[in-house]
């Protein structure tokens, strides 16, 4: 046993790394959340009692259970079934009506539906793959499954047109078809929005229809105020509630509230069971409910309602941030997005632009902010982890942030503060929005004016933009080429991120990303756009210089070794000539360079790689002789880094005030270090000169001006005036 259970909890948490997220899931079970668990390992033992008292006990639990629900969801006179699969309700309930409308089902099966197609009506808006999977299960055509699109005039535009509904029922009855059932939304997956239930429910009526209710503002019907439009929904004929992610109780069935007056169809469409252990799925729900009690359900379901009141109050007085809510005053669910709206004046002329813009460049907006939004929700997310905000993909407004206490507030333990912590961090990420979208176009045309870079359009990027460094080459070979471009865009983004500067750099998204390219994060608006590029073309050309010395230098060094090898070779043989015969033989040879010693003056070879060419060490010998060397050039510096700040970080535009202020110090540093170049080096600057030091200085400007005169004239290969001025040089 403690083998077995060691095992499992290995199982469960995983890796050291995976550990922090599974506790923290954990932490906020509850003792309600053990209270449902308990339920299942109950179920397991009262399934070994008898017969009879299981009977007795299972209908205890089952009939409680529905009647608790019932009043708490104001459902007068309903029927519960518990299942595990949200969509298994409805499934449950499509056979009922197609055992009620189709008499001779039971007998004929699919002849009947085949004289008579059934038609089952969902919105648009619906959750995916709901009327797909609904068709598999029944064993329909997807010709059976009728989509009704929402508003696109009037209303909400994610509740369902129902005038357009009444057009697609008549003509289906027109054309001979069965209109069965359809299923609304009380909070549509995506906005929250519920449909006209009142309307629904008459055209359910008039034509017969079984009308089915789903969503997450059916837990409002537990509060004490309820709107009309959500209390419309205690008339409808079934409805699924998910009291798990509502209350925060892990591993609870769902339930599907329903009115029949048939036992007989609900058994033989597999709402009831003579089974008593399947009644038992009831028991951790019953258990649950008993420990919260009434006030204790109401009280989860008001405090998510109170959450998403006080986001929505703190997202009105918010610039840039548009609200899609459907009632103000009570909406269980708040989606929001980022949008940079227009003044009056910048609308007029928007709209006449706009007029003129093809279409192409309109999506491309619309991508463009259904990508910052993605990036916003993720970056909230992370941000602030309790407050459970994710990101949805909307038909009409595109991607959004999504705010639903109802579905996460039970389960992560969100509270006020945690509102205000996730407003405040909205603050600080809508000016980074708004400045990487304004400069983002300015980059565009920076790097679309230079030669050495290529702008890459990747709308799917939330950031500043991509750019490649174009590598200039004469190779034929592409797979060479690509591989130089790769080498280059790779060191060139590893010297970017060695900058001391607030931006990102990267190499893009690991799967639908372009290749060879430098991504660039979002910015501020003091970022100085032409600084980045100019500064992206110097490293990148510099990279790309030093790659082809590389390339060359392989070959550069094998032939100067040749050319050095030839040249040493050749002296070795002069050196013979001038020594003569006898001096190389071993032991004549000594005794003769003992008489006459002979002194050879040392010829070596250095190689330069930079010119790829060998040049003698005589004049290296004789530099050092003289003590005259040559003063290295200066390190270059950039301009730009120069006019830099102190503790300024790279590619930041300065305020107008410290520029005025950095070139008045620059051109008086400037005019100082004239004066410093003027004055002896052995005078501060605050003391004048005396006589000794006058007479010292112009001796020093004598001694410069002979060394001045001396490389003159050895650079006009003159011999005798070049003697001449030695010996002047010298007296001096």
């Amino acid at each position: 046993m403690v083998s077995i259970l060691q095992l499992v909890q290995n199982l469960m948490h995983g890796e050291e790394e995976e550990e922090t997220s599974q506790s923290y899931r954990l932490q906020n079970v509850g003792e309600q959340g053990h209270m449902a668990l308990l339920g299942h390992s109950l179920a397991a033992y009262i399934s070994v009692l008898g017969r009879e008292r299981l009977r007795k006990l299972t209908t205890r639990i089952l009939s409680d259970t529905t009647l608790w629900l019932c009043r708490l969801f104001r459902y007068e006179n309903g029927s519960a079934y518990y299942h595990e699969d949200d969509r298994e309700g409805l499934l449950k309930i499509c056979r009922l009506v197609i055992h009620t409308r189709y008499e001779d089902y039971t007998l004929e099966g699919f002849n009947v539906l085949y004289t008579k197609q059934p038609v089952i009506y969902i919105s648009s808006a619906a959750r995916t793959g709901l009327g797909q999977a609904l068709c598999n299960q029944l064993g329909l055509p997807l010709s059976c499954m009728c989509r009704v699109p929402c508003n696109t005039m009037f209303g909400s535009q994610h509740q369902m047109d129902v005038a357009l509904l009444d057009r697609l029922i008549k003509d289906d009855v027109e054309f001979g078809k069965l209109p069965l059932l359809l299923v609304a939304n009380a909070g549509t997956p995506g906005a929250g929005h519920t449909d006209k239930l009142g309307r629904l429910k008459e055209l359910c009526e008039q034509y017969k229809m079984w009308l089915h209710v789903e969503g997450v503002n059916l837990a409002t019907l537990a509060l004490g105020y309820v709107s009309s439009s959500v209390l419309a929904a205690t008339k409808c004929d079934s409805m699924t509630l998910t009291l798990g992610s509502w209350l925060g109780l892990p591993a609870v069935p769902a339930v599907t509230l329903y009115r029949h007056e048939d036992p007989s169809l609900s058994l033989a469409a597999g709402l009831t069971s003579s089974q008593p252990v399947e009644k038992l799925r009831a028991l951790p729900l019953w258990l649950s409910l008993q420990y919260l009690g009434h006030d204790g359900i109401v009280e989860r379901i008001k405090h998510a309602s109170q959450l998403s009141q006080r986001l929505l109050e703190n997202l009105k007085n918010l610039d840039f941030i548009k609200t899609s809510v459907e009632d103000e005053l009570s909406s269980p669910v708040v989606v929001f997005k980022f949008f940079q709206e227009y003044s009056n004046r910048d609308q007029t002329s928007h709209a006449a632009q706009a007029s003129t813009i093809q279409h192409p460049i309109m999506s491309n907006k619309r991508h463009i902010y259904d990508t910052f939004n993605q990036w916003l929700g993720e970056q909230l997310a992370q941000l602030v982890p309790a407050s459970g905000v994710d990101v949805v993909e909307l038909e009409d407004e595109g991607t959004c942030v999504r705010f639903s206490p109802l579905m996460t507030s039970a389960v992560l333990g969100t509270e006020i503060q945690d509102i205000d912590h996730l407003v405040d961090c909205l603050k600080m990420k809508i000016p980074v929005l708004t400045s990487t979208l304004q400069l983002r176009e300015e980059f565009e045309q920076e790097v679309r004016g230079t030669a050495s870079l290529l702008y890459i359009e990747d709308l799917g990027w939330p950031g500043l933009g991509v750019v490649r460094y174009n590598y200039h080459s004469d190779e034929k070979n592409d797979d060479k080429q690509e591989e130089e471009l790769e080498k280059i865009n790779t060191e060139l983004l590893k010297k970017l991120n060695e900058l001391e500067s607030d931006l990102t750099f990267s190499l893009g998204p690991e799967f639908g990303g372009q290749k060879n390219c430098v991504y660039i994060g979002m910015v501020t608006e003091d970022l100085d756009v032409s600084e980045l590029v100019e500064t992206i073309i110097a490293t990148g050309r510099e990279i790309e210089e030093n790659s082809r010395l590389l390339e060359n230098m392989t070959e550069v060094v094998r032939k100067g070794i040749q050319e050095a090898q030839l040249q040493l070779q050749k002296a070795n043989e002069e050196r013979l000539l001038e020594e003569g015969l006898l001096r190389q033989i071993p032991v004549v040879g000594s005794v003769l360079n003992w008489f006459s010693p002979f002194q050879a003056l040392p010829k070596g070879r250095t190689f330069n790689l930079t010119a790829g060419s060998l040049e003698s060490t005589e004049s290296m010998y004789v530099s050092k002789a003289q003590g005259i060397g040559s003063t290295p050039p200066p390190t270059p510096t950039s301009s730009l880094a120069k006019q830099r700040l102190p503790g300024q970080k790279a590619f930041k535009r300065s305020l107008r005030s410290s520029d005025g202020f950095s070139e008045t110090s620059s051109i008086s540093h400037c005019e100082d270090l004239d004066k410093q170049d003027q004055r002896p080096p052995n005078l501060s600057p605050g003391q004048e000169q005396g006589p000794l030091e006058r007479e010292r200085a112009e001796e020093q400007k004598e001694v410069a001006q002979a060394k001045t005169d001396t490389e003159d004239i050895h650079s006009d290969k003159s011999p005798p005036d070049c003697t001449k001025a030695e010996d002047q040089a010298s007296q001096r």
